[in-house]
């Protein structure tokens, strides 16, 4: 194959890895606009979610979308037990403590995960969806890429929403802002961070249900995390724009340059693209530049 026959196949397949990025980026945007916090977490919730769907609608054999409403429920419980009995506690206490816990909690949540499904490693979660694969811009894609695809853009459009016309988002938007300032105005700051606490967890499982339909569940797939630091900070640690959008130029570079240049650059090429947009825009695409007065 030529390359123009497989420039349009490398782009398509980078918009799929990448719409899985855009939604690990999602949660982390949206715990860092509510709390200032980095969650390092992220990727364990992603994995997590993906293991609780797989034994819902395998091992219980549950249909397969109750077996994903239930897995948003066990998301949804997840953020409240977590910012309740973990985070609020240290409430007030330096951003760096909060950001070691969650360092700690993604190392309880990988070992918790080896304890439980140590011998269930490297297995493929079933589709409900045709495997078949359909050409979409030139490239060939299987239902559940496209279904992938899909998610991510429902996932973008329903929380651009929430924070643009719901009162809850404008107030995590105000604490973001000046968690003071926000409390003086009567915004309920524990439920400003518990309820980004939920979405996070929802966002982190759907992102792992969907990597897990297009790769192999594992006890280490939450290290995928990793790999969108470069796509928050390309977009801007605050905006929900610059998180899909960042995610889908991480994902569409990387493959492109494993591709077209050398595998072993795959794994690099997120850097590299961070550094030349960050030499021009320090900020990100959608980051803006705080003055401080003195």
């Amino acid at each position: 194959m030529n390359t123009a026959q497989v420039l349009p196949q490398l782009f398509m397949s980078g918009i799929v890895i990448g719409s899985i990025y855009s939604l690990i980026a999602l949660g982390f945007v949206i715990i860092y606009k509510a709390t200032k916090i980095l969650n390092f977490a992220q990727g364990e919730l992603l994995m997590f979610g993906a293991y609780i769907f797989f034994v819902l609608s395998v091992d219980l054999k549950i249909p397969y979308i109750f077996a994903f409403l239930l897995t948003l429920t066990f998301a949804f419980l997840l953020g409240i037990s977590l910012e309740l009995f973990l985070f609020r506690k240290m409430m007030g206490q330096p951003v760096f403590s909060l950001i070691m816990i969650t360092i700690g909690l993604s190392n309880v949540l990988r070992s918790l995960a080896a304890f439980i499904w140590g011998d269930m490693d490297m297995v493929a979660l079933p589709s409900p969806l045709p495997m078949k694969p359909v050409k979409i811009l030139g490239a060939s894609l299987t239902y559940p890429q496209i279904l992938t695809i899909t998610a991510m853009v429902v996932m973008f459009a329903l929380f651009a929403l929430f924070f643009r016309v719901t009162r809850m988002g404008t107030a995590i938007r105000a604490s973001c802002d000046d968690q003071d300032a926000a409390a003086l105005t009567g915004v309920n700051i524990n439920r400003v961070f518990q309820l980004a606490w939920i979405m996070a967890a929802v966002v982190a499982c759907v992102g792992g249900i969907f990597l897990g339909h297009i790769n192999y569940l594992h006890i280490s797939m939450g290290f995928i995390a990793i790999r969108v630091f470069p796509a928050i900070i390309l977009g801007g640690m605050e905006s929900i724009t610059g998180a899909v959008l960042g995610g889908l130029i991480i994902g569409v570079a990387e493959n492109m340059a494993g591709g077209l240049i050398e595998s072993g650059l795959q794994d690099v090429t997120a850097y590299i693209v961070l550094i030349l947009v960050l030499i021009i825009r320090p900020y990100g695409f959608f980051g803006e530049k705080e003055i401080e007065r003195i």
